[in-house]
């Protein structure tokens, strides 16, 4: 657990333990072996603080637009996350679930859905998503499907009673401007903040869904983001009707507001073109949509992830522009702070990107202006990009974004051929005639470009040590 968290009610930080070293281990291995055998926690343990923190969207007088997070013990997290070491020991989820799981992430989430827009835009078919929003999703599990969920996952029942503890006798209260409110019972939902809680929502989602989920990648989740994917507007009401079925019947409920449908109009065809609709409802059709942080196009194009990331970069530059503006502060520790906290900004989702070069041009314009600032310095000022960089000690963006795909591309190549990355790989047909003009630029011959220019041979992936000497891009 890291350091500097805020504390729960009983105002014991982590910190303590780390300080006790091995007398802490000795304590808490008591402890919790007490539990074990008594099967109850420490009431303590019971008592949490919820802070309202605005979603940065909507009204800010909207309650619903807050999310509630619960300040717990720190003790009760280290105990958390010794049940959720043995759970994930006896239990296993499907690989549609992309959420919280060892070895799969965000990146390989969007990896594979621009790639499948790119099998379809190369073959010119229409592709039709739906974005699955649950209303509140883990706030409203019912403690009943909870159980029964641990059950069918066969987690033993010595667990199942560990975890009921936990949620047995439970108050919170909230925190306001004129303090604390009176603590008042949860029964319903699972607590926000716990570290048990992702892996339990997943194997309630995964055992609710799992007969209906497909394959990869027509069906992907992280943790309650859920995308469905078929090749018709019917296929894809069809197969959103029956999620909404199987979730309400379990007491979950999808959002009628946020769930969104984007067809990709690959055929320049024009024709199945009408409305998805979810329980009568039309749900709201959608030229780009924000997929786990990045933003996809109908048209499959970067354009707009592209600007979405370069307005997060300037989001941050404001966020710290107290210290990279000030004179006082150190080129060399303002290049640092840019390359830790800025620049990872911008380059979110490039591992995926088939940049052309406007891309890369409109990104290399956001960085120098940055910099610049940095400097003090303007374009009138006559001073050359190199000894920019060669002051704040940063190298082109350029390097970095080409630094970024081919570092996923040799992580692709070192997955196993089981690793959803490759079974969710929609493979090329052969003899498909492709339409007129120039064909797109997709993903593999970005990498292939960058292998080129660099001079790399693919085969050298397949060694980590030697594959990341061979993309290191060094910093002035």
């Amino acid at each position: 657990m890291k350091v500097g968290k805020a504390m729960g009610p009983d105002g014991i930080p982590i910190e303590v333990w780390r300080c006790l070293g091995d007398i802490a281990i000795v304590w808490l291995t008591k402890l919790f072996n007490t539990i074990f055998r008594t099967n109850r926690m420490p009431d303590e343990w019971r008592r949490s603080t919820l802070v309202p923190i605005f979603k940065n969207k909507g009204d800010v007088q909207s309650c619903t637009n807050y999310r509630g997070i619960k300040l717990m013990s720190h003790t009760m997290k280290l105990w958390e996350r010794v049940i959720e070491h043995r759970l994930r020991k006896m239990t296993s989820v499907t690989q549609n679930q992309f959420g919280f799981m060892p070895g799969r992430s965000t990146m390989e989430a969007i990896f594979l859905l621009r790639q499948l827009m790119e099998r379809f835009r190369e073959q010119k078919k229409d592709l039709h998503m739906v974005f699955i929003d649950l209303e509140k999703a883990y706030d409203k599990v019912p403690r009943s499907v909870m159980w029964w969920a641990l059950e069918k996952h066969k987690v033993a029942t010595k667990y199942i009673n560990l975890i009921k503890d936990m949620y047995s006798n439970v108050v919170t209260s909230v925190r306001t401007s004129d303090g604390d409110t009176d603590d008042f019972p949860i029964n319903i939902g699972l607590h926000q903040g716990s570290a048990l809680s992702p892996y339990l929502f997943a194997l309630v989602i995964d055992e609710v869904t799992r007969d209906i989920q497909g394959d990869i990648p027509w069906c992907m989740l992280f943790a309650d983001d859920v995308v469905l994917i078929e090749e018709s507007r019917s296929g894809v009401s069809q197969k959103l009707e029956l999620w909404r079925q199987t979730l309400e019947a379990k007491g979950f409920r999808l959002s009628r507001s946020k769930t969104e449908y984007m067809k990709c109009d690959f055929s320049a065809m024009g024709y199945e073109d009408g409305d998805v609709s979810l329980d009568g409802q039309v749900v709201p059709k959608k030229d780009t949509f924000r997929y786990l942080g990045s933003m996809l196009q109908k048209d499959g194009d970067i354009d707009e992830d592209v600007s979405h990331r370069i307005k997060a970069g300037w989001l941050k530059w404001r966020q710290a522009a107290g210290v990279l503006c000030d004179p006082r502060v150190p080129h060399k520790l303002k290049g640092k702070f840019y390359r830790t906290a800025i620049r990872p900004a911008m380059l979110y989702g490039a591992e995926c990107w088939p940049t052309k070069r406007r891309h890369v041009q409109q990104l290399c314009v956001a960085e120098m202006r940055m910099l610049r600032w940095i400097c003090g310095h303007t374009r009138r000022d006559r001073v050359r990009n190199d000894d920019i960089r060669e002051r704040v000690g940063v190298a082109p963006i350029e390097e970095k974004l080409m630094q970024h795909r081919l570092r996923w591309f040799g992580h692709i190549q070192r997955r196993s051929d089981e690793a959803p990355v490759h079974i969710g790989i929609i493979r090329r047909p052969e003899n498909v005639k492709r339409g007129r003009g120039r064909p797109t630029l997709t993903w593999t011959e970005a990498v292939k470009r960058d292998l080129k220019e660099w001079k790399i041979d693919k085969e050298l992936a397949v060694d980590r040590k030697g594959w990341k000497c061979a993309i290191h891009v060094p910093e002035p």
